[in-house]
């Protein structure tokens, strides 16, 4: 049997590459919302992040969100992302 490609994202903090499923998708929606995309589907650009305490404080300390999006990021996304690692939405 042929084996699946398994798709790879880079994390913008660490510059890791890992698989899609393992990290964390920010979005910036073609009106300028940023909100976590869980889903991994919603339109717009994307910024992914290790699902990590470490990489979402490191990510918040120095603002990488609001320059790999090119928008102002609200701290209240940084606290989503914690949530949502905490729910166990991701592995």
């Amino acid at each position: 049997m042929k084996k699946r490609k398994v798709p790879l994202r880079k994390c913008v903090v660490t510059n890791e590459m890992k698989p899609k499923q393992e990290l964390i998708r920010v979005v910036r929606s073609p009106e300028g919302e940023v909100s976590v995309d869980l889903s991994g589907k919603k339109n717009g650009r994307g910024a992914y992040l290790s699902n990590s305490k470490e990489c979402f404080e490191m990510a918040k300390k120095k603002d990488v969100l609001s320059k790999q999006l090119q928008v102002q990021v609200s701290p209240e996304i940084y606290d989503e992302l914690e949530l949502a690692r905490e729910r166990g939405s991701k592995k």
